[in-house]
């Protein structure tokens, strides 16, 4: 079970890359959705989970690379914002809860059949 430190850590940091998205000029990236944000025990690492809408798996490829190109401008965004002396390196994954939820409900509907 994480803090209550930990926790609200990680929702700044949702909300600060969110808003740091929408901030960017790369109309590639800034529509993305942050969907979670798992920090590492010393908070030196944090894992950023992104919703890609209807791309295939080579987009969504690319465009973790973008991200992680941008993640020094991110980065500075949080600092800047949230006042911390220092902030996470982030590494970007590709959230795949919806597909699997997506997937769970097919078969449950095969099921019920």
């Amino acid at each position: 079970m994480k803090s209550i430190k930990e926790q609200r850590v990680e929702s700044l940091l949702l909300e600060l890359l969110s808003e740091a998205l929408t901030s960017l000029s790369d109309t590639r990236i800034n529509h993305l959705s942050i969907t979670e944000v798992v920090c590492s025990r010393g908070k030196y690492n944090a894992e950023v989970y992104v919703l890609f809408d209807g791309q295939d798996k080579e987009e969504q490829r690319q465009l973790l690379k973008i991200l992680q190109k941008a993640e020094g401008v991110l980065r500075e965004y949080v600092l800047s914002a949230s006042g911390w002396f220092k902030c996470p390196r982030f590494t970007f994954k590709s959230d795949e809860s919806l597909e699997r939820a997506n997937q769970l409900d097919q078969i449950f509907a095969k099921i019920h059949e």
